[in-house]
């Protein structure tokens, strides 16, 4: 069996047809229907039309992206580690150092990701772990990988992730320690209504955890200093290592969120927190654990930024009448004295309308306008991105949007780039990190112009937008 796009299963036959499981009548698991029932909750709540194009298979899609997420529930670690341990000679006594043979194993810089237990947004994870072998015991170098994702493909915050992931290997492999270093970073998007007042705001919040055992349980025990001395360069120090101050509060946006919305948000829609409840309940975990019992409201006010609106786009007072400046461009065009104008590095926080997960990124706006006249701001064009960015959207529709916008504003010569990191790259199975996607819309001149396409393009500075580790 294999996977079509869109969400679908497909049976492949011997004459190499490949048939949908709908086509067939076969029926999909009570917990997917679950999660699939649940999502159309969420998407109601956001008066969003479930029917229409582009949600349709939305409920699917994010019921495989959270199974497939949460996968590590039904996995156990005895089933990685048996048979993938092997004997080394010099590797005895409990002590891991004789002969050379038995030092410190570390692998650095795994990727991984997993779901936030109190918003159940993804967080990405660096990991770094190793351990000082014992009684002839060597585990095979990428079952140290498999291992640590079992435990990140489950609901979690920081300090446990590494906590059991430690504590599996240390029981798994019997070694004389085991260390693990997660370096973790949670997408933290602002409002709509506070963003227009932090123009400097972080996308990210970041923690570095760690956890210890046998040799390494002493915090101050040479063997970290072994450890950290194979980490040089990844940016971790003994002195940021040893700084456990971190609590799950100072972690997870959600926890400060309260302070920051609208009184309108501050009960959620009691239907949309009982679906989410249902989509824990499906996934195997009991929405009455301490750490979970927050999670669904969090969750609602999460998605409510994204809640479809009819709202006017306000463009801050801009004056500048469009008939006076299009009469101005046409002049110029007369005159031939038009210069180009740009706008870098608009920032944008947005809802992938597929999955319903976050992406975010840059925009990059070109456009003609007379000599000596700056027809429009940044702070108006920031706004109408943020407009069209706070929805549930796709990429190519919101470079599409504000290119339109700022056309009708401007005249017509417009190019836009918007550059984003998409959260479904990583938490549906994929696992493309640090990838980054890039899409352009053109109008008037852009269009027909290779030279002035080129010269805007090269005006973008090197994006920074993929590296958030």
């Amino acid at each position: 069996m294999g996977a079509l796009d869109e969400g679908h299963f497909c049976v492949e036959l011997e004459n190499g047809m490949k048939l949908d499981i709908a086509d067939l009548g076969l029926e999909k698991e009570p917990e997917t229907i679950a999660i699939e029932d649940a999502v159309k909750v969420l998407l109601q709540g956001l008066g969003e039309d479930v029917n229409r194009e582009g949600l349709k298979k939305t409920p699917l899609r994010v019921a495989k992206a959270l199974r497939e997420g949460t996968r590590g529930y039904k996995q156990k670690v005895k089933d990685i580690v048996q048979g993938a341990l092997f004997p080394e000679v010099g590797v005895h006594d409990g002590v891991g150092h004789a002969g050379g043979v038995g030092g410190l194993v570390i692998v650095r810089d795994l990727d991984l990701f997993s779901y936030c237990e109190s918003c159940l947004l993804p967080f990405q994870v660096k990991c770094h772990v190793g351990y000082v072998p014992s009684g002839q015991r060597v585990l095979g170098l990428s079952k140290l990988s498999r291992v640590a994702d079992i435990f990140a493909k489950r609901l979690q915050d920081p300090q446990r992730l590494a906590d059991e992931v430690c504590a599996a290997l240390h029981h798994g492999i019997k070694p004389a320690g085991v260390a693990v270093i997660l370096q973790c970073s949670h997408i933290h998007f602002p409002n709509l209504e506070t963003v227009f007042l932090d123009s400097k705001h972080q996308g990210w919040v970041k923690v570095l955890v760690s956890s210890g055992l046998g040799v390494f349980e002493d915090e101050k025990a040479d063997a970290w200093i072994d450890f950290l001395g194979l980490l040089k360069f990844r940016g971790i120090t003994v002195e940021k290592i040893l700084n456990r101050d971190c609590t799950k509060q100072s972690w997870c946006p959600s926890f400060s969120l309260g302070a920051n919305i609208s009184s309108e948000l501050v009960a959620p829609n009691p239907g949309m927190v009982a679906a989410v409840a249902s989509i824990l309940r499906s996934l195997g975990e009991d929405p009455l654990r301490k750490e979970l019992v927050e999670t669904p409201s969090h969750f609602v006010r999460w998605l409510m930024k994204f809640q479809n609106t009819n709202l006017e786009m306000k463009l801050n007072g801009f004056a500048y009448g469009r008939t006076d400046l299009v009469k101005a461009k046409g002049e110029a065009c007369l005159h031939n004295n038009e210069q180009m104008h740009s706008e870098l590095n608009l920032s944008f926080w947005s809802q992938c309308e597929h999955h319903l997960l976050p992406f975010h990124g840059l925009v990059h706006i070109g456009y003609f306008a007379p000599e000596g006249l700056n027809p429009i701001g940044k702070s108006i064009l920031q706004s109408i991105v943020h407009f069209y960015g706070f929805k549930l959207q796709v990429q190519e529709r919101l470079t599409r949007q504000i290119a339109e916008t700022v056309s009708s504003i401007l005249g017509g010569d417009i190019i836009v780039v918007v550059e984003a990191n998409h959260t479904c790259m990583i938490s549906r199975g994929i696992e493309k990190f640090g990838s980054n996607t890039a899409t352009i819309a053109v109008l008037g001149r852009f269009s027909s112009d290779p030279a002035a396409r080129a010269m805007f393009l090269e005006s973008i500075p090197n994006s920074t937008t993929s590296g958030i580790l």
